[in-house]
């Protein structure tokens, strides 16, 4: 997004992992740290220390984590750069409500700092059930490894979910804040770790074309669209207790709201970009009940297919009730009550087991007038659509109309693509890289602040104060491989509208 010159560099620090015999850490965090190894954008002095109750020691633990890098690296594995980084790689074994497992962390960093020159500096990545984060942020604080001195930094990275509603976001920044100031919590989004989610800022504000027309005088509507053809993978349990809007909408798909829609920063300073976009998000206009009954649509996905593949209903998951009401789909309608984008809707919708795995905005301007072509077989102008895609594949295309070869005057739809992989080849990547890198800089930019949290929960209470109310009756209302309920097409239908559905 700037000048590579003028970018922040990772300063000599150690990472603890609370949480390092999870998932997370042997399919994201390891292989991104291994990635920003062979980028050279790691310090040279650098360690890392998980932290779990698995009952590994430091040479058990390494050797585990080699045997995954090589089951989830992108590509083949350095063996001299991964020798580096394992050499590097500690574990303590404890309970994350023990005071005696930071008695042990405390040795571990004070190794760290003796044979790898971390120099005190210390984040740390909470990768554990959510009612940890608090417990693990308290003992930090008790043992003085949460404080920061004149010569060296703490951080701590927060993993979503923030909270289930607004009471309880506020509840855990008020826990967090009793140990650590503002500056020092990072609220992690993997979704910001994409090349193309990073883009939209550049995309916008450093290109003459498109900064002028970013507007209700230009654009018709907005579509954000988060589809994923898999199921809930063995998180019923998990799924139950959350549900696809708790899940996906606060965090995900309002940052990328508030990406698409804020005002240009006086700088790409963390705060100065920030604080617009939480202006976006506190600009969206409000749910009443009626509104939520209106403009907003839940689904659950039942029996169907994906390809050959038979799927089962979500009821039919492990772990989730036969009668289940929990939601696997939304979609909804905001309005956001500024200058810039009174009268423009924005569609989000988001949900599992649909017809393909997708994340795209779609950005359709309004049509030209049709005057000109009266007295020709032009019978309809399509309109100019922008997509930014996010995933699978990350690229920007844009759709607009041109005229067929003849002798009479018809216009047909032809897309300019860019695809990131084509222009400036694969690079292997997790989507925490960035992330991880950022917050060794002391870079905040994205991360979500205290008060974004607060206002993306803020507009969806008053959806789930209703749905909680009136529970549905008639799920599952959409079948595995679709596109989703037919309420959602209905949605935009109502607004003489209609989904974008991206098919490979």
């Amino acid at each position: 997004m700037v000048d590579g010159s003028k970018t922040r560099s990772a300063t000599a620090c150690a990472m603890v992992i609370f949480g390092a015999a999870g998932d997370l850490t042997r399919r994201k965090l390891i292989p991104a740290l291994y990635n920003l190894a062979k980028e050279q954008l790691l310090p040279r002095d650098f360690a890392i220390v998980g932290v779990s109750r698995t009952d590994f020691t430091s040479e058990t633990f390494r050797e585990k984590i080699t045997e995954d890098i090589h089951k989830y690296a992108d590509g083949a594995v350095d063996d001299e750069l991964w020798s580096w980084l394992v050499r590097r790689l500690y574990h303590v074994k404890g309970e994350f409500d023990d005071p005696a497992t930071y008695d042990k962390l405390k040795e571990a960093l004070d190794k760290a700092d003796t044979e790898h020159g971390t120099k005190g500096n210390y984040f740390y990545y909470l990768a554990t059930a959510p009612n940890f984060f608090s417990v693990v942020v308290d003992h930090l604080g008790q043992t003085k490894l949460a404080c920061e001195t004149d010569s060296s930094w703490r951080r701590v990275i927060v993993e979503k979910p923030f909270g289930r509603d607004l009471d309880s976001a506020r509840a855990l920044t008020h826990e967090l804040q009793k140990t650590l100031k503002e500056k020092q919590i990072y609220r992690i989004d993997h979704y910001l770790g994409k090349e193309t989610v990073q883009n939209i800022l550049a995309f916008r504000f450093a290109n003459g074309i498109f900064e002028p027309i970013w507007n209700r005088r230009y654009i018709d509507h907005v579509q954000i669209t988060v589809a994923e053809s898999v199921g809930v993978e063995g998180r019923g349990g998990y799924y139950e207790e959350a549900g696809a809007l708790r899940d996906m909408v606060p965090n995900h798909i309002m940052q990328l709201v508030s990406l698409v829609g804020m005002e240009p920063p006086v700088s790409f300073e963390a705060n100065a970009v920030r604080d617009e976009q939480a202006k976006v998000l506190n600009a969206i206009q409000p749910f009443n009940p009626e509104d939520v009954l209106a403009r907003t649509v839940r689904g659950q996905y039942g029996e169907g297919a994906m390809g050959s593949e038979q799927c089962p209903a979500y009821r039919a998951e492990p772990r989730v009730a036969a009668t289940s009401k929990t939601e696997t789909y939304v979609a909804m309608k905001l309005n956001i009550d500024n200058w810039r984008w009174a009268g423009v809707p924005f569609y989000l919708r988001t949900g599992k087991r649909m017809k393909e795995r997708h994340t795209y905005i779609s950005i359709q301007f309004r049509r030209a007038p049709k005057v000109l072509f009266r007295d020709t077989p032009v019978e309809t102008l399509a309109p100019n659509i922008l997509t930014l895609q996010i995933q699978p594949e990350e690229g920007i295309s844009l759709q607009f109309a041109a005229k067929t070869p003849g002798s009479v005057m018809k216009l047909g739809t032809v897309d300019m693509e860019f695809n990131y992989a084509d222009y400036f080849g694969k690079t292997p990547s997790t989507g925490y890289e960035r992330l991880l890198h950022d917050c060794m800089a002391g870079d905040a930019t994205l991360f979500q602040r205290a008060d974004m949290v607060e206002a993306g929960w803020a507009i969806m209470t008053p959806v789930l104060d209703v749905w909680k109310a009136l529970p549905v009756r008639n799920f599952p209302n959409y079948a595995s491989g679709s596109w989703g309920p037919k309420e959602a097409d209905d949605l935009l239908t109502r607004d003489e509208r209609r989904w974008r559905n991206l098919e490979s």
